[in-house]
């Protein structure tokens, strides 16, 4: 006699359309392999993305538009991610201006502020996805460890303590700061 076996159930791939219509609760989300993650974030990596935010903008030349981490960015793979913090040349925006829903590609310069929950393969990922869509740089900020990790490539990485000094490139020409300021 011949058994019936269950076909196991489909998990449901969620789109773009998915993610905009997700609540506005406070809460940050991230369309990653089809799937709607809710990345996490507090007060201190508020603080610290405010902070950044504002140091970055006052030495940001002209030819540089910023976002914050409301910005979603389409990335390989077919991804939406919303880096905390990110900087975009202003001519590789459509018309030189953002467009009003996701950005195609991601920004010269993404900034993550991780969170003791997450995943170092997750984060890996997404260093990957930045680089592999069009970042120059991937910055992952570590209040636990008061580092900053700066990628320059997705296996260049140069490890930047408490007390060394954070630049920023080509694309922040006169942008420096000491890390441990990011995170007082």
């Amino acid at each position: 006699m011949a058994t019936v076996r269950e076909k196991p159930k489909r998990k449901r791939r969620y789109t773009e359309q998915d993610l905009l219509q997700m609540p506005d609760d406070g809460r940050k989300y991230e369309l990653v392999d089809g799937r709607i993650q809710i990345v996490p974030t507090g007060g201190r990596h508020g603080k610290i993305g405010y902070r950044l935010a504002l140091k970055i903008g006052s030495t940001a030349p002209d030819n540089v538009e910023g976002f914050d981490s409301s910005t979603g960015f389409r990335v390989a793979g077919g991804n939406i991610r919303s880096p905390d913090l990110s900087l975009m040349s202003v001519s590789r925006l459509p018309q030189g201006k953002p467009p009003v829903d996701f950005i195609d590609g991601a920004p010269d310069l993404a900034v993550e502020i991780v969170s003791p929950s997450e995943n170092q393969k997750d984060l890996a990922q997404k260093v990957l996805e930045y680089f592999e869509s069009g970042a120059q740089e991937v910055w992952l900020l570590f209040p636990e460890r008061k580092q900053v990790y700066r990628y320059t490539a997705p296996l260049e990485v140069e490890v930047l303590r408490e007390d060394d000094i954070l630049t920023g490139g080509e694309l922040l020409p006169k942008f420096r700061v000491r890390v441990g300021e990011l995170f007082e």
